[in-house]
C-alpha cells in the first residue's frame, strides 16, 4: 500500500468567528473593499480573504474578537453592516447550515 487514496482533497479553512475548521465550500469568504467587509459569494473578488460560517453567531464572535482587522492586516474597526445583512438574509431564507458555536 502506498497510502494514496482516490478521494480528492477538500480544501479546509478556519472560521474567524468560532475558530473551527470546515470545508471551504461550507464557509463564506469575506473580502475588504475600502473599509467595508463584503461577502464574496462567488469566491472571485481580488485580495485577502477571511472565512466565516454563514451564521450570525459566528459573525458576532468575529466582530467581538476583532478578527476581521487582524485577518485583513489593517488597523481600526471595519464596517460589517452589508455582511450582517447578507448573513441575516441567508439565515431567514433557511440556507444557513445548522452550525452552533460552542
Amino acid at each position: 500500500m502506498s497510502g494514496r487514496t482516490n478521494d480528492r482533497a477538500c480544501p479546509e479553512r478556519t472560521c474567524v468567528g468560532c475558530r473551527k475548521r470546515a470545508a471551504k465550500s461550507d464557509l463564506l469568504r469575506i473580502v475588504l473593499i475600502g473599509e467595508q467587509c463584503v461577502p464574496d459569494l462567488r469566491g472571485t473578488l481580488p485580495g485577502r480573504g477571511a472565512y466565516t460560517h454563514p451564521a450570525l453567531n459566528c459573525l458576532d464572535l468575529a466582530v467581538r474578537r476583532r478578527a476581521f482587522p487582524r485577518a485583513f492586516r489593517v488597523q481600526g474597526p471595519l464596517d460589517s453592516a452589508e455582511l450582517r445583512r447578507t448573513v441575516g438574509t441567508s439565515t431567514a431564507i433557511g440556507t444557513d447550515t445548522a452550525h452552533t458555536a460552542s
